[in-house]
């Protein structure tokens, strides 16, 4: 543009006036630019999923393409630690809790539709994503919105998503972006209260519910290098608080909520709940701020969330059904076939758990057999069998853990139940394919598995008894099969590096049917060389007893 000035005064000092006020607006932008400094980026993980924008507008769903009928929608709105990559199927062992939350609502009444994206903060979702979910919310609706872990480093350079620090509806700043390919774009950048307050204000205007939540937990390690986890009242979470009281939205303190349970685990526990890095959890972590969302949800007491209340199943915690006694602890028998069969039929196949009555003590204490025929460790803690366990433990119980004869197998074939050999701290991602289903899941080994029923056990006051496998009835060189070098040593490493007693029915068993020898030994079976008769339970369950006075543990005092 060319600036003429014309000679008269009145058009000179216009012109003047101009080009102050032009200068004012230059100098205003920077001092906004020195007075704002970007939030440090304390995750220090790279999430390029916004990269590839195109490519995430077709893994993501169509905005309110699940709704049946006119039922509601409950929109996720977040970031990785909600949906963890373009997919959101842990195809790398990290899970977000948006892909579990379903389970806490009835489909045929309210439909969860994930919407997060991982790498996004409040700025760049709501920039590039929210328009397009905007179109598919209707009136009755419901959007959670959970943002925050993103919202650092540069305003205009690198991922260029930070927003300015607090909740100011004043603050402001205008940028050039410099990379991507928005490169020249101006925009204006907002506090991550302000960018709250968007999210609130137009989903209202659309007449639907928004619900605001703190972030989830991070963890990092404290000055004696445990791991802990990592809160955030003093900053997103207060934040977050302050907006939800300000314009009367439902808050949930999912942060607190997620960090009070992690308080009550060990420190090996806390970090097996994420995967890779310090902020992106595993399936037990993602699951855990799934059940501490809904908890939150059905707590709050603010009337605009009673309908959704309404609608929503499975909060209460799963659990055996066992029946106590007043004064009894309470010893749960967990394992597989050879631990609970059908225990019918006299001629029958029966595991030794049936026959816990002929060594335990019923005035003194209750015991309930929770194995399952086909299971191995891994299975058993996939089919949600152990989290029954686990809930109903309380101190002063006992738990039995016999697994291995399933343990053995390829990964990704077959009954996808097999575990990495050995007691190391390992674990690998595997495609499971089941039926009409298919999921990605991290196998940890065999002694991993064994090492997580211990800590467990250990956390809720619970005395854990390692039972090593029963044999089998396969004689090599005139003398029945041992497993000493194998899972006999797993089971031995475990109890070392735990403290775990160690109730060795393996080689106590084996001893007794050396001693009969092999012909003898066929009616302690039934139909193959793993499953045993009734008479070859009651010799197992003679063995755990035998075991376990052996060991002097506590739960022997409640012996017969």
């Amino acid at each position: 543009m060319r600036l003429v000035i014309h000679n008269n005064t009145t058009m000179k000092k216009t012109v003047l006036v101009g080009l102050a006020t032009m200068a004012a607006g230059i100098l205003t932008v920077n001092a906004q630019n020195t007075r704002f400094q970007g939030m440090e980026d304390v995750n220090k993980v790279v999430d390029l999923t916004l990269d590839s924008l195109e490519k995430v507008k077709t893994a993501r769903p169509v905005a309110g393409s699940s709704r049946k009928g006119s039922n509601p929608v409950l929109f996720l709105v977040g970031n990785s630690t909600m949906r963890t990559g373009t997919k959101g199927n842990g195809d790398n062992g990290q899970w977000g809790w948006g892909f579990f939350e379903h389970k806490y609502f009835e489909e045929n009444k309210i439909t969860v539709e994930n919407q997060a994206l991982g790498g996004t903060s409040s700025r760049t979702f709501y920039n590039q994503l929210w328009p397009d979910v905007k179109k598919g919310i209707r009136p009755g609706d419901y959007v959670i919105i959970e943002l925050g872990h993103n919202d650092n480093g540069p305003f205009d350079s690198g991922r260029q998503r930070a927003t300015i620090k607090g909740t100011s509806a004043s603050d402001s700043l205008v940028v050039t972006l410099k990379d991507g390919r928005n490169k020249g774009k101006v925009e204006t950048v907002y506090s991550y209260g302000e960018y709250m307050r968007k999210f609130i204000r137009e989903t209202r205007a659309l007449g639907a519910h928004p619900i605001l939540m703190s972030l989830t937990p991070r963890k990092r390690q404290d000055e004696k290098k445990n791991w802990i986890p990592v809160r955030v009242a003093d900053n997103f979470g207060g934040w977050a608080r302050q907006v939800a009281q300000e314009m009367n939205v439902p808050f949930v303190d999912l942060n607190e909520l997620s960090c009070q349970k992690y308080d009550q685990m060990s420190a090996w526990k806390l970090n097996y709940h994420f995967y890779l890095d310090n902020i992106h959890t595993s399936k037990f972590g993602a699951e855990l701020n799934a059940r501490s969302a809904a908890e939150g949800i059905l707590a709050c007491t603010h009337p605009e969330l009673k309908p959704l209340q309404a609608m929503m199943t499975n909060t209460a915690l799963p659990t055996t059904g066992v029946k106590r006694e007043k004064g009894k602890p309470v010893v749960f028998i967990t394992g597989d076939s050879t631990v609970k069969n059908t225990d019918r039929d006299s001629t029958g196949m029966w595991g030794w758990g049936s026959q816990a009555d002929r060594i335990f003590d019923a005035d003194k204490i209750t015991w309930i057999n929770c194995a399952q025929a086909g299971r191995s460790c891994r299975t058993y803690l996939r089919e949600g069998r152990w989290e029954k366990v686990y809930n109903d433990l309380q101190r002063g119980d006992f738990v039995l853990i016999q697994f291995g004869h399933n343990d053995i197998g390829e990964l990704g074939r077959g009954k996808h139940r097999g575990e990495i050999p050995g007691t190391a701290d390992t674990s690998l991602v595997s495609r499971v394919v089941l039926q009409d289903e298919a999921y990605n899941e991290v196998v940890y080994s065999f002694g991993w598995y064994l090492r997580k029923m211990i800590d467990d056990c250990r956390q809720k006051g619970a005395t854990p008894i390692l039972v090593s496998l029963t044999p089998r009835n396969e004689w090599p060189d005139g003398k029945i099969e041992r497993r000493n070098d194998s899972y006999g040593k797993w089971y031995r490493e475990v109890a070392e590096q735990t403290g775990c007693t160690l109730v060795d029915v393996h080689n106590i068993t084996a001893d007794a049917l050396d001693g009969i020898g092999r012909e003898a030994a066929k009616d302690f079976y039934n139909r193959d060389h793993t499953h045993t008769s009734l008479r070859g339970a009651r010799l197992n369950a003679l063995s755990v007893a035998i075991g376990l006075r052996r060991t002097g543990c506590e739960l022997a005092k409640y012996l017969k």
